[in-house]
């Protein structure tokens, strides 16, 4: 495609590059689109994203779709419910945030991130689009409905069998809800963006059961009272049906098994599916794994239109295949170092919970690094039983919590004696391995790094995990 559009002034381009020349490499591309509002700055408004899906012909309604949102849980939730897609021979799209390290990682066609020149390419077709939008609306569009936008164009190029989406923030204003999902998934909703979302669980509901559609299916985790009753209120007015865990699906039994866990789900149909190995840890990977176990049941009928079961087999070989990257990820050995990107309290309590079964360290170390934004000290309170001693540092975006404040709350919740403080990360994770190793049982010495998806993304590379 092509434009004889103005160039867009949102460009930033290489020194003594031809204004007139698209943009192509991928670190061009996400400078330009980082002077756009960031990811933590919205308006409740979808007329951007609605123009720029109109001018691209409405390229979310080719395909169906699978849409969740929820506080925790997510991008682990839509990861099993794409494996499960696939397994059952389906070409999937999912598009999740934020991203671990590449911003590659947030369109995926069958399981893996696009690559950079697809990513380019995707953005070089529908620039001048953008631009078109840019210059009629008031507000430019922001960094995520441009993603929005790369994201369901490119699933319609490809062309997928379905789309599994993750809203971004909250669900009604978000800039995924241009579709008309036939399966809605919510997962536990808690305190988190309470600026933007609401102070309560029921008050941040509202904004999250926005995404259940007409005569949809919704399939609700267990949540909070006042929560539960927005959505099945929400559910009411629209009439869709709603599949609520512990309800009408739920897991029936798990153990920890080496690696992971050994579940028993049961269906939306009524049937039990045994010997389903997961190899992620954690009592809430179990319950994304019946959230992701319903909402594919659902999205093929079963318990609607028809009773009965998925092929078992093929859910066994879906689960087992499952990963998460910087959830509970074990990415070095002797001492252990762990990566979670746990950044709110209800986060980190299930984590700690998860690290505890699943792990039996004499001395875990923690380091931390988090966003401004987020409810720090109940995040370090979450931690703080786990955690012998803790390094606070910081990552390199602008949005995380300055290293002294951090220590600061830290001195709070653990006392002066535990906390130790890094500015940069690497010496941040160097110093805990020094911390971890000092008792001298290395198979009991671990670490985690977690406090933020950006801290954990950026640890992950400096621990070259691929």
């Amino acid at each position: 495609m092509s434009s004889s559009a103005e160039p867009n002034p949102y460009t930033i381009r290489p020194e003594g590059a031809d204004p007139a020349e698209p943009v192509t490499g991928l670190r061009e591309i996400e400078i330009e689109l980082a002077k756009r509002w960031p990811e933590n700055k919205i308006e409740p408004s979808l007329d951007r994203i609605r123009a720029l899906m109109d001018i691209l012909g409405e390229p979310q309604r080719a395909y169906p779709t699978i849409h969740i949102t929820g506080t925790n849980g997510k991008t682990s939730t839509a990861r099993m419910i794409e494996q499960l897609l696939n397994t059952f021979e389906l070409r999937t799209g999912r598009y999740t945030s934020p991203h671990v390290e590449s911003v590659t990682e947030r369109i995926s066609l069958d399981g893996r991130p696009i690559s950079e020149d697809r990513f380019a390419e995707t953005y070089r077709d529908i620039e001048p689009y953008i631009r078109m939008v840019d210059e009629q609306q008031p507000v430019a569009l922001s960094f995520f409905e441009v993603l929005t936008g790369m994201a369901y164009a490119a699933f319609a190029d490809a062309p997928v069998d379905v789309a599994v989406i993750e809203v971004g923030m909250g669900g009604s204003w978000d800039a995924t809800n241009v579709i008309d999902a036939a399966v809605s998934v919510i997962t536990p909703i808690s305190l988190d963006h309470t600026d933007k979302l609401g102070s309560t669980t029921g008050e941040i509901a509202v904004e999250k059961s926005g995404i259940i559609k007409p005569g949809a299916l919704a399939v609700v985790a267990q949540q909070p009272l006042d929560a539960a009753q927005t959505i099945l209120k929400r559910a009411v007015e629209v009439d869709a049906t709603v599949a609520r865990e512990g309800m009408e699906f739920g897991v029936l039994h798990r153990e920890v098994a080496v690696g992971g866990q050994l579940l028993t789900l049961r269906g939306l149909g009524g049937a039990e599916y045994e010997d389903v190995f997961i190899p992620l840890h954690g009592e809430h990977q179990a319950h994304n794994a019946a959230l992701a176990l319903a909402a594919v049941e659902g999205f093929f009928g079963v318990g609607a239109a028809r009773q009965g079961q998925l092929d078992v087999d093929k859910v066994r070989q879906a689960f087992a295949g499952v990963s998460s990257p910087g959830r509970l990820e074990v990415v070095r050995r002797s001492p252990t170092i762990l990566l979670d990107a746990a950044h709110n309290p209800e986060g980190a309590r299930v984590t700690a919970a998860a690290v505890s079964e699943a792990f039996g360290f004499t001395r875990l170390i923690g380091v931390i690094g988090t966003s401004g934004d987020k409810d720090v000290t109940g995040v370090l309170e979450a931690f703080e039983p786990i955690l012998a001693e803790v390094v606070v540092t910081q990552n390199s975006t602008h949005r995380a919590m300055a290293v002294d404040s951090l220590a600061a709350q830290a001195v709070e919740v653990f006392g002066e004696d535990r906390v130790v403080v890094e500015p940069r990360l690497d010496d941040a994770i160097d110093a805990a391995v020094t911390l971890a190793e000092e008792e001298g049982d290395l198979g009991g010495a671990g670490v985690l790094v977690t406090g933020s998806v950006i801290t954990v993304g950026e640890a992950r590379l400096l621990l070259g995990k691929k």
